[in-house]
C-alpha cells in the first residue's frame, strides 16, 4: 500500500503556533494486512487489521472479475508458443494483467496431484531458504488478492482471516498456514523466488514449490545462481545468461513478462525425475506408439517482481493438449514439423522429444496437407512464427472460461 503521505505546516507569527496536521490519500484502500510470525525457518500468515494493495503497489492493474466462472467447464487458453527460425532466446511477452494464475477443469485432479507428490518426495516438492520467508509471504498475499479478485465467486478471506475455497470445499486459516503450502494446496502452478545476493549482486533461487518439473530437481538446484540452475539449457551461457542477468537487473514491479516452453510428451507426466524408471523410456521410439497418446505440453511461464521484498518470482502452469487437436489449428502441423526436423540438434535434444518424433512427423505431414488441400494454408506459405504467436488463426473458439 502506498503509505499516507503525512505534511507539516508550521506556521510562526508573532509567537502563535498552527497545528500539525494530516493529509490522506482521497479514497483509502481498505483491506488486510499480513505480518510475517517465524518458527526457525519457517514463515506463517498472521492477520492483522489493513492489508497492502498489491494491485496499487505494483502498478499492474486489477484483473478483470469473473462472476459467471464455472471451474468444470473452463478450458485453458490453447498456447503454441512454436516460432521460426528457432532461435535460443528469452522470447519474452508482455504478462496480461487478467491471466497471471489461469484456472481450468483440471484444477481439482491437479491439487490432488500435487498434495500427493508432496506427500511421496517433500523437499524436492517445497522447499525454503532461511531469508526467503519475507519474499514466500509476499508472494502468497499476492496469490491470495489476485484469486479474490479474479474469481469472486470460488476464493473469498473473510475479516478474521480464513480462505475459503468453494471448488475444494477447504477453509484455511492463513495466521496458520505456511505460504509455500498454501500455494502448493490452492494454486496449480509452481513458483520459484529468486533474490539477489547482496555481495555479487547475482540471484540465487531461495525458495519454491515444484510439483510440475520434468528431468528437473528442485533440491539440486535451490541456492544455487542463476547460471547453475539453467546449466543445461542449451546455449544458456554464450546466448542468454548476461542478457538475463541484466533484465533481471531492470525489472521493474509494473512490467512482468510471460513465454511459455513446450515439448511433447507420452500420457501426461505431471512430474518425472531423470533418476525414475519410466525416464529411460525418453531413449526408445516404441514401434506400437499410438498418435492419440501423444500430448503437447506447454509449461506457460510468467515472471514478476515483488513490490516488497524486491524478489524475482517464475511461475509455471503446465498443460497437456492431444497432438491430435493439431489437424483443426491452421498453420500449426506446418510449423511444429518445421522445427522439429530443422532446429539446431542441441535444442531438440534438451526437449527430449525424441521418442515421440517417429510418429508424430508423419501425422504433422499428413495434416499439413490436409489443410493446404482445405485452403486453409497457402501452398506456397513460407514457415515463420504466426502473428497470433503464442496461439494460431480462430483459437478464440477453442477456449472458454
Amino acid at each position: 500500500m502506498i503509505t499516507p503521505i503525512s505534511y507539516s505546516y508550521v506556521v510562526i507569527a508573532a509567537g502563535v503556533g498552527t497545528l500539525l496536521w494530516v493529509t490522506w490519500r482521497r479514497k483509502r484502500i481498505r483491506t488486510y494486512r499480513y505480518e510475517l510470525s517465524t518458527r526457525g525457518t519457517k514463515s506463517s500468515l498472521k492477520a492483522v487489521r489493513e492489508l497492502d494493495d498489491y494491485f496499487e503497489l505494483t502498478g499492474v492493474p486489477r484483473p478483470k472479475p469473473l462472476p459467471d466462472f464455472n471451474i468444470d467447464e473452463a478450458l485453458p487458453r490453447p498456447y503454441r508458443p512454436f516460432r521460426w527460425r528457432y532461435h535460443q532466446t528469452m522470447s519474452l511477452l508482455n504478462m496480461e494483467p487478467d491471466w497471471w494464475i489461469e484456472l481450468e477443469s483440471t484444477y481439482r485432479e491437479r491439487i490432488s496431484q500435487r498434495k500427493d507428490l508432496y506427500a511421496q518426495h517433500g523437499t524436492k516438492i517445497v522447499d525454503s531458504m532461511p531469508g526467503s520467508q519475507d519474499a514466500c509471504l509476499e508472494l502468497a498475499e499476492m496469490v491470495i488478492q489476485f484469486l479474490c479478485a479474479r474469481y469472486p465467486n470460488q476464493f473469498h478471506r473473510d475479516a478474521a482471516g480464513i480462505f475459503h475455497n468453494t471448488i475444494l470445499g477447504t477453509h484455511t486459516d492463513l495466521q496458520t498456514v505456511e505460504p509455500l503450502i498454501f500455494l502448493l494446496e490452492n494454486v496449480p502452478e509452481d513458483f520459484l523466488i529468486v533474490q539477489e545476493d547482496e555481495k555479487s549482486g547475482s540471484y540465487h533461487f531461495r525458495a519454491g514449490v515444484s510439483a510440475s518439473a520434468v528431468g528437473w530437481n528442485m533440491s539440486l538446484k535451490i541456492g544455487k545462481p542463476l547460471n547453475e540452475v539453467h546449466g543445461p539449457v542449451p546455449f544458456y551461457k554464450e546466448k542468454m545468461q548476461y542478457s538475463m542477468d541484466r533484465f533481471f537487473s531492470k525489472m521493474t514491479c509494473d512490467k512482468p513478462i510471460q513465454r511459455g516452453s513446450w515439448g511433447f510428451e507420452i500420457g501426461q507426466p505431471l512430474y518425472m525425475q531423470a533418476d525414475e524408471p519410466q525416464w529411460s523410456h525418453r531413449n526408445i521410439q516404441d514401434p506400437n506408439l499410438d498418435i492419440n497418446d501423444i500430448y503437447l505440453r506447454v509449461d506457460w511461464q510468467t515472471l514478476r517482481r515483488l513490490p516488497k521484498s524486491r524478489a524475482i518470482v517464475f511461475n509455471f502452469k503446465a498443460l497437456f493438449t492431444p497432438v491430435t487437436h493439431f489437424r483443426e489449428e491452421p498453420f500449426i502441423p506446418r510449423l511444429v514439423a518445421t522445427v522439429i526436423r530443422e532446429s539446431e540438434r542441441p535444442f531438440m535434444e534438451y526437449k527430449a522429444s525424441f521418442h515421440t518424433e517417429h510418429k508424430l512427423l508423419p501425422s504433422l505431414d499428413k495434416w499439413a496437407k490436409e489443410q493446404e488441400e482445405k485452403s486453409w494454408v497457402p501452398r506456397d506459405w513460407k514457415v515463420r512464427t504466426l502473428d497470433e504467436n503464442p496461439f494460431y488463426p480462430g483459437w478464440e473458439s477453442d477456449h472458454r472460461y
